[in-house]
């Protein structure tokens, strides 16, 4: 029942590399919107903010059709990045594009939100002492929103591990290459005897994404008893 075969191991390899670089790709553009959303007011903010959270309200499919017409080898952008050697489309490097697109509105959103919870007068304070906004950022709002941004980060994480619609449609069901554990789910459940390997793959999809949030949850915690005992 759970002996995995080769291809499995593949897949379930390929889903924590894709969802990881995911993750890491995001975070720096994810904490630069949620701080530009939570404390600065600019006009075009309502529709940055809209942008945003697009991919919550769009079919992931249709997602992922915007992301072939924009990085395909003769879309938009992807047709200049294939001059110069970089392919997206129909790469595991696609795969983790299409998942940080669709993890980004839960992670900036998380973010953002511990950022507004921060008391303003803390991070005034830095700066009348001489702090430019950078420094306040990286010693005041950084420090006490961090277990909200660690559960953004999660929550990405836990998002990229389970995208399929996105995925499927971007870089396809390749085994080895973009074949990530919803889609050999998918595909294991269209093979006749597919049922039991498509039920262990299921069941290690939920162990990964549970264990992700409970490690979410420990740092997030610790850090919040850091930042009390400070």
């Amino acid at each position: 029942m759970f002996g995995l075969t080769p291809e499995e191991w593949t897949a379930v390899g390929l889903s924590l590399r894709v969802a990881t670089v995911a993750t890491l790709a995001s975070l720096v553009p994810g904490l630069a919107v949620a701080w530009l959303l939570a404390r600065r007011r600019f006009p075009g903010r309502a529709l940055l903010d809209g942008l945003v959270h697009l991919p919550l309200i769009l079919p992931p499919v249709v997602t992922g059709y915007l992301l072939l017409l924009a990085f395909g080898r003769r879309g938009l952008l992807g047709a200049p990045l294939a001059e110069i050697g970089v392919v997206l489309s129909f790469r595991w490097t696609g795969a983790a594009l299409a998942c940080a697109v669709m993890g980004f509105p839960l992670m900036v959103r998380a973010m953002r939100l511990s950022i507004e919870a921060v008391d303003r007068r803390l991070e005034q304070a830095a700066g009348t002492l001489g702090a430019n906004p950078f420094a306040v950022f990286l010693t005041i709002t950084l420090p006490l929103s961090l277990p909200g941004c660690l559960a953004g980060a999660v929550l990405a994480f836990a998002k990229a591990m389970g995208e399929f619609g996105a995925t499927i449609t971007f870089v396809s069901n390749i085994p080895g290459e973009t074949q990530t554990l919803p889609s050999a789910i998918y595909t294991l459940t269209q093979v006749p005897g597919g049922e039991g390997p498509a039920l262990r793959l299921t069941l290690i999809s939920i162990a990964l994404s549970v264990s992700a949030l409970l490690i979410s949850e420990v740092l997030a915690t610790r850090a919040g008893r850091r930042l009390g005992a400070g």
